[in-house]
């Protein structure tokens, strides 16, 4: 009950104004509880969307129950659905979703959760996301909390991206390397992310912090595409 109360006050002290109609409408769905008022509980990082602050209201409710880390696994969770199902985020976003439909994507959803969120924490929030429309957003706010956790434990995140899935004595090499370099601070712990887009045809993309390393082939054939026309 209590994590139900905390994700409702966090919804509302976090999203965006709506129609008055939408806002009556929410004000049904919720019981009134105070605004948190504790620093622990505020995101580490401003997130900007509609996933963003979505993540950033779920970031607050589960501070206020002391379920980060259980809600960050049951996200991770999540987040591996998605990449099973590539159909799954086209489904959630479909505008002709019955209310029924959305009830048992919520049950889909939470039994692949299972015993992770004991407190009940991500469960309410699926339902809130499937009442308000918003279960499209889902994939979103997974990738975000994945963020707002990352900051929280004073992450830096290496984003490697190939196109082809890397071997783990190459992504142990890359993360020594760059762990070694100015680019992580004292105190900082390395995250490696890998990705694949076959897109970029060959070699890496390497992105840490704000800063974009691009050695793919499909940069240097643009590259020297742009260097023969300006040649001609």
């Amino acid at each position: 009950m209590f994590a139900n109360r905390a994700l409702s006050t966090a919804l509302r002290a976090g999203a965006p104004r709506a129609p008055i109609a939408t806002r009556v409408a929410a004000t049904r769905s919720y019981a009134a509880a105070a605004s948190p008022s504790s620093a622990n509980t505020k995101p580490p990082v401003a997130l900007f969307g509609v996933d963003g602050t979505y993540a950033s209201a779920l970031y607050t409710a589960a501070a206020k129950t002391s379920t980060l880390e259980p809600t960050a696994k049951s996200l991770e969770t999540l987040s591996g659905v998605f990449k099973r199902d590539a159909n799954l985020a086209t489904v959630l976003a479909a505008p002709t979703l019955s209310a029924a439909d959305k009830q048992q994507v919520v049950q889909e959803l939470s039994k692949h959760i299972g015993q992770q969120d004991k407190e009940g924490v991500v469960k309410n929030f699926l339902a809130t996301l499937a009442e308000n429309n918003r279960l499209g957003v889902l994939e979103g706010v997974v990738e975000k909390f994945g963020v707002l956790m990352g900051a929280y434990r004073g992450e830096v995140e290496l984003t490697v991206t190939s196109a082809a899935p890397l071997d783990n004595r190459t992504l142990s090499r890359l993360e020594s390397a760059v762990t070694k370099s100015q680019y992580v601070g004292q105190g900082k712990k390395l995250k490696v992310v890998s990705k694949v887009n076959p897109d970029i045809r060959g070699g890496l993309v390497v992105e840490i912090g704000d800063r974009t390393i691009d050695l793919s082939v499909s940069s240097k054939m643009a590259k020297m595409n742009k260097l023969l026309k300006d040649s001609l």
